[in-house]
């Protein structure tokens, strides 16, 4: 076995002096944090898009079901993970258009009386938005002339989004904080994955880049709506999105409120002169709380925020697995309205060390089986490598909605973003020539959304099993199914299980509208001239390495990720590269440029090692090059 040997002598090889001294001076200038032992946020351009595998969750699948009680013991699995809710499906309602999600929420806020709470992404700046705002004013007037002002109203929102320019989301809801201070409560997440130099030098157009707070939750007193639209006026007039409105359901409210809570407890907390400051014992997510003994370190930031996260997950859980035991145990009365629907809520926050949406989409695709068909759509068609794999490997029917160019939310931009929508048909048309060349398309299908001058932005998936007409899951929520959604931002959905045939009806509805403004893509799709890909677009995301000195390992692709710890190691074998971090997660990565810039003390081991030419050196090189410039001109944005 070849001899261990720094990372800095692969890359900087010392044949090249002159070349390594000058990347020396880049990389120490440009990634030099204040510390170096434990590492912090940096650009790492060449982590391995391999994603590990993370233990499958265990499930039984009976071979078929009849009645709500066979749905249970299909997918009453999921309840060993995360908390499970027995509602009526007639309290569950489908929106179809963002005009009724608009006016449902204005609706709600007028007639509050204990609590609205809303989380998003950013709160627009527009005439639509400030009536949303002057509605909440209104409530909370209202409640105040009652001399009960029990009315509490909880906004959470992302930092870097709801910061970007002078008149943002903050401007817009500092009046409501300063006249109601003690009803009014505005939290403003910060990944953790920004900090140092980092968050200096990227600039606000792109730091949203990093990582965010993605989840979207509305909520009034007892009544909820889950999507993946933003309090923005293009989401509540022509931008497709999906929506569910759970009215009266207290429990699943609960949760969601304990949910943005908690998130909110581990986020900056605006005042009323425009600061912010954590509260009293919480970690800052980028500078730590040294008062209470605690670094700057992202792992303080992060380990804090788990706890309070899934104290409220976990808590929920046991809760609701007990009151099913009992409620067990109780005959069911003929007057009582039939719980015949479950709500399971999944969470996704894999910078805080949370992937329970991870974990339960996964094994939903898995188990889906060759009586099944499931319609996937995306705004944003990314999948990440494991559905990718999931989809291609399965044997369930897929239906796969996406956005066409010109409904993609950033078609017709000025500058690079205008590229946006070019990178995504690049990426579909990779995928499809794998169905293609699989043989697999008589069961992957791909559609494209088209609808003049609306755009595209809605996710989730219909599960219909059995052979049976109408689906009986759905998954509504923020997540994209991509590479951020699973990796980088905060996100939240629900898995709907229903035997309530009305409930299934609507769903179908909304299944059926949705595609029915779209076409299935072909090879004659991506020969249209309205689909050319320029040349800098198709730059290939992927690379073989075997010319870097390594074994045949795969592909390289460029993500703005957090450094591994100078304890890893990376272990060489065929044919993989392979990263092993001490706590056994996820992200294989090779660390071309780390953390501590030159000086990193990676080390590899493996039999088939060995010292790289100067001609490999110059292909390392021109790598670092395209993919700098790949991510710098096309960021993988999302809204």
């Amino acid at each position: 076995m070849a001899a261990p040997m720094k990372w800095k002598r692969l890359v900087f090889s010392t044949y090249t002096p002159a070349l390594s001294w000058v990347f020396t001076r880049l990389t120490d200038r440009f990634f030099r944090t204040h510390d170096r032992r434990r590492g912090s946020a940096v650009l790492l351009l060449a982590p391995l898009l391999a994603e590990a595998d993370s233990a499958p969750l265990a499930s039984s699948r009976p071979p078929g079901f009849t009645g709500v009680e066979g749905l249970l013991s299909r997918f009453h699995w999921m309840a060993n993970h995360v908390p499970a809710f027995r509602v009526p499906g007639g309290h569950i309602h489908i929106l179809h258009s963002p005009d009724e999600f608009y006016q449902a929420m204005k609706a709600r806020i007028k007639t509050a009386k204990s609590r609205v709470v809303m989380a998003s992404l950013y709160l627009g700046t527009g005439p639509l938005e400030q009536d949303l705002v002057d509605c909440m004013e209104e409530a909370l007037e209202l409640s105040q002339e009652d001399h009960a002002p029990d009315l509490k109203v909880s906004f959470l929102l992302d930092y870097t989004r709801g910061s970007r320019g002078k008149h943002n989301s903050r401007t817009m809801l500092l009046p409501l904080l300063q006249h109601f201070p003690k009803q009014m409560r505005v939290s403003l997440y910060h990944t953790p994955d920004l900090r140092g130099l980092l968050r200096l030098l990227v600039p606000e157009r792109f730091n949203e880049t990093i990582g965010v707070q993605h989840i979207k939750a509305y909520l009034f007193d007892n009544s909820l709506i889950i999507s993946g639209a933003n309090l923005s006026d293009s989401y509540f007039t022509n931008r497709q999105d999906r929506y569910v409105l759970l009215e009266d359901c207290g429990e699943v409210a609960d949760f969601f409120a304990e949910l943005v809570g908690a998130v909110g407890d581990v986020s900056l907390q605006l005042q009323p002169d425009d600061s912010v400051h954590m509260m009293e014992g919480m970690v800052h997510p980028y500078k730590g709380n040294l008062s209470c003994g605690l670094t700057g370190n992202r792992a303080d930031f992060s380990a804090s925020a788990q706890k309070r996260i899934m104290e409220v997950v976990n808590t929920a859980r046991v809760r609701q697995s007990m009151l099913e035991t009992e409620c067990s145990e109780v005959p069911d009365s003929d007057e009582m309205v039939p719980n015949d629907t479950w709500i399971f809520p999944l969470v996704q926050m894999k910078p805080l060390g949370i992937y329970l949406d991870e974990q339960i989409t996964k094994q939903l695709l898995i188990e889906a089986g060759c009586d099944s068909i499931v319609y996937l759509t995306s705004g944003y068609f990314n999948l990440t490598r494991t559905y990718m794999q999931i989809v291609l490997g399965a044997a369930a029917d897929y239906r796969i909605l996406m956005a066409s160019p010109e409904v993609n939310g950033f078609f017709g931009a000025k500058g690079v973003a205008g590229a946006i929508p070019e990178a995504y048909v690049h990426l579909a048309r990779q995928f499809y020539n794998k169905v293609c060349q699989l043989g697999q398309q008589s069961r992957v299908h791909l559609h494209e959304y088209h609808r003049p001058d609306w755009t595209f932005h809605a996710k989730g998936l219909w599960y219909y099993v059995g052979g049976r007409d109408h689906p009986c899951l759905t998954l509504i929520g923020s997540p994209n199914f991509g590479y951020r959604s699973v990796h980088r931002d905060l996100e939240a959905q629900i898995a709907i299980v229903t035997e309530n045939e009305e409930l299934q009806m609507q769903l179908q509805q909304e299944q059926e509208v949705l595609y029915q403004s779209s076409t299935q893509v072909s090879n004659s799709t991506f020969n249209q001239p309205d689909r050319h890909v320029k040349f800098i677009v198709r730059l290939s995301p992927k690379m073989d390495i075997q010319n870097l000195g390594l074994p045949d390992s795969g592909f390289l692709r460029i993500y703005i990720v957090t450094p591994v710890v100078p304890s890893t190691q990376i272990l060489v074998t065929q044919p993989s590269v392979e990263l092993e971090c001490p706590d056994h997660s996820m992200n294989l990565a090779i660390p071309v440029l780390s953390g501590t810039g030159c000086s990193a003390d990676f080390s590899c081991t493996g039999s088939d090692l060995h010292e790289p030419s100067v001609a490999n050196i110059w292909s390392l090189l021109r790598l670092f090059f395209l993919r700098a410039v790949r991510i710098l001109l096309f960021p993988p944005f999302d809204c």
